[in-house]
């Protein structure tokens, strides 16, 4: 099997995980407990826009990556298979208290374990490295650009409005945790 034919099922399974989080992780609290603010719409739109954006744009030749096609397959194949197992890593050490829209569970505790301990949100860290790993498969910098700046804008509101929730919720644990980790890469942002 090929490098290519890889990263083309890696492209197809980026999306069918998120599809299936998206249904089968929502919270079964009331709404009036969800403290998303609009967030998990304004990511999704932020997704399908600048995916919708960015395949349109692929072919533009001026912006094509300077570099062989079997390296930007490799970089993205890299990319995406590294984010998707942060995310899941992330997504499977929260357990039962991880949901796509903002909501704190029943017996809910602050985890502080794991990649917890360095990042406050590798989940979306994950995410972020995939969206990055996707716009280099695109093999262009538009798309490159076209994708990562919408969608690290809406994860960055969605992280405000997540945080907003835990301050909430767990006061001043929280407060002592933010003030030793970061909120996506360790020691940087």
């Amino acid at each position: 099997m090929t490098v290519s034919t890889i990263l083309g099922y890696t492209v197809i399974l980026f999306p069918i995980s998120e599809i299936a989080l998206l249904i089968f992780k929502r919270t079964k609290r009331s709404s009036s407990d969800i403290g998303d603010k609009g967030s998990l719409r304004l990511l999704w739109f932020a997704i399908i826009v600048s995916i919708g954006v960015a395949v349109t744009l692929q072919w533009q030749p001026m912006t094509v990556f300077q570099i062989s096609r079997s390296l930007v397959d490799v970089v993205a194949l890299c990319l995406l298979s590294g984010g998707f197992i942060v995310r899941w890593i992330s997504i499977i050490t929260l357990g039962r208290m991880f949901t796509v829209n903002v909501a704190i569970q029943e017996k809910h505790h602050l985890v502080q374990s794991g990649m917890y301990k360095y990042v406050r949100h590798p989940s979306y860290t994950g995410m972020l490295i995939e969206f990055l790993g996707l716009s280099v498969y695109f093999g262009t910098w538009i798309c490159l650009a076209v994708v990562m700046v919408p969608i690290t804008i809406a994860l960055l509101y969605r992280i405000h409005c997540e945080e907003m929730v835990l301050a909430k919720e767990f006061g001043k644990q929280f407060e002592e945790y933010k003030a030793h980790t970061k909120a996506i890469l360790p020691g940087i942002v």
